[in-house]
């Protein structure tokens, strides 16, 4: 199974494409699309999704990981990312490719066995897992990279039935 992983946002937004065998997971390409700051917002979501259409396009993935959202204290940028994140799950939903979304919770507690892990855990679990030198760069990508694994390790699951509703929750 072909996962591409995506950490949402408006500036910086990770992508990370796993190549998943049971418990076998390879990463196979990561990295970030960026929209320049000082543009409209409607520019950078024209922007961000004509790039998710090219990575959709281009790695032909069997599902996106996307994660939700989570609004701790600044809420206008919550907002901001909430309108990127709309237009990755349009682009997705649009090419046909089934989409799964979880929290920062369940990816800790899926890639680390902890779901209040440190961020520096979770990349170096996302190391060790992909049987890298590094983890990697930068932490938007790395951070998609443990999205897609963790949609990996539920997915290629002895107990996953397979056949879930596209667009719903794990």
């Amino acid at each position: 199974m072909r996962i591409l992983g995506i950490d949402p946002g408006i500036a910086t937004i990770g992508f990370g494409l796993v190549d998943a065998q049971r418990n076998q997971n390879k990463l196979l390409h990561c990295g970030v699309i960026t929209t320049p700051a000082h543009t409209s917002l409607s520019c950078r979501l024209e922007q961000i999704y004509n790039d998710m259409c090219e990575l959709l396009e281009s790695f032909k993935p069997d599902a996106v990981s996307v994660e939700e959202l989570f609004f701790n204290t600044n809420i206008t940028t919550g907002i901001a990312v909430a309108h990127g994140r709309g237009v990755i799950l349009l682009a997705c939903q649009k090419a046909g490719v089934r989409i799964y979304e979880y929290t920062p919770l369940q990816v800790k507690q899926a890639v680390v066995g902890y779901g209040r892990a440190e961020k520096a855990q979770v990349m170096d679990m996302v190391r060790r897992i992909c049987r890298l030198s590094a983890p990697p760069k930068p932490d938007d990508a790395a951070d998609a990279v443990a999205l897609a694994l963790c949609h990996a390790r539920s997915a290629t699951s002895l107990l996953y039935k397979g056949e879930r509703d596209a667009c719903s929750t794990i």
